[in-house]
């Protein structure tokens, strides 16, 4: 979709308002333990402004896993984010154990299928149940989306949204959302189905340098989808011969004003309810303590930030051109033949 188009679908002058910037936060439900909480939109529920990143349990053993679990929710997260994808399943399997002891009421326990057939989704959502010692997943969600193609499969006749529809009739998922790491297949998402939730890059780099995250938030608004903010610590990608402090594919801001004025950006942007630190449970930490600290970006922080960003690479633009090309070679399509949840 071009972007002229896209804009003329926005509906106006809200279409214009979810675009206007990075200074219309949602406000705070609650405040637990000092950290804020924010409505999941139609889902009725409130999350901690910061995540726990599942994926962070990679690096350690048991042990050090269920302290960081226990003490990131008793300083006041209660969402916790995980998928099979992640350690060959380790991740899920760490953290069902260190959340053993916590009332599952107490927490919201959001996970992931990289599968994009109804068999495949199944197998995966029983195995992720039982690895996690739970019944149900209060967020089940289609993993890294890229190719329109995936989403076209996962959500035709056939697809894993068949498994997740009926997943839910069983009371074995609550709301359902999906994570992308291009525009086009976010918007492809958007459009195909009534998401509960988006999880997208929400990072002042790929936003100040390239103007990545808009068209997504402005459509998730007009939906009504929750944006979960992924990638919010990101500054870029590593740079051509710097020594890199920590074995990750992306740098991270690692100072407690850098991290907090990058906690700023993400939420301070129009639907935006949580985001995520890198997987490494030390950046989730100050991140806890950053966003106790939480206020709207101001003209001072953007500045600062637009100065940071400057010069950055992009960490996802790769799989944006991969995408664009992909979609060059296939022929225009109105609409989505067959889709059994239709297109709005």
């Amino acid at each position: 979709m071009k972007r002229r188009d896209f804009l003329r679908t926005l509906g106006g002058a809200a279409g214009w308002l979810a675009l206007a910037g990075p200074h219309r936060a949602l406000q705070a439900a609650e405040t637990v333990d000092g950290l804020p909480r924010r409505p999941l939109g139609r889902a009725g529920v409130n999350l901690s402004v910061v995540g726990f990143p599942g994926l962070a349990l990679v690096h350690h053993d048991q042990e050090r896993c269920t302290a960081g679990v226990r003490n990131a929710w008793e300083r006041g997260v209660n969402y916790f984010d995980v998928a099979p994808a992640y350690g060959n399943g380790e991740c899920e399997r760490k953290l069902g154990i260190a959340l053993q002891g916590i009332p599952r009421n107490g927490y919201f326990l959001a996970c992931k299928t990289k599968k994009r057939d109804a068999a495949g989704a199944r197998e995966e959502l029983e195995n992720s149940l039982r690895a996690l010692k739970t019944d149900h997943f209060d967020l089940y969600q289609l993993h890294h989306l890229v190719r329109t193609e995936e989403v076209k499969q996962a959500l035709g006749p056939g697809g894993a949204m068949e498994t997740i529809l009926k997943a839910r009739e069983e009371g074995k998922v609550r709301w359902i959302g999906f994570s992308a790491h291009t525009t086009r297949a976010a918007v492809e998402a958007l459009r195909g189905f009534a998401f509960d939730t988006v999880m997208f890059p929400i990072n002042f780099v790929e936003f100040y340098t390239r103007g990545f995250g808009r068209e997504v938030l402005a459509l998730a608004a007009e939906r009504g989808a929750a944006v979960l903010a992924i990638k919010a610590l990101s500054h870029g990608a590593w740079p051509a011969g710097m020594e890199r402090s920590r074995r990750w594919w992306y740098r991270s801001v690692e100072t407690p004003e850098d991290i907090e004025l990058a906690l700023r950006f993400a939420l301070s942007q129009p639907g935006v309810v949580a985001a995520f630190p890198p997987a490494f449970l030390d950046l989730l930490d100050r991140s806890i303590e950053a966003a106790r600290r939480f206020r709207p970006l101001d003209e001072p922080g953007e500045k600062r930030l637009k100065e940071m960003a400057a010069g950055c690479g992009s960490i996802f633009l790769r799989e944006e051109q991969q995408a664009a090309q992909q979609a060059a070679l296939r022929p225009a399509e109105p609409h989505w033949p067959g889709c059994p949840y239709g297109v709005a």
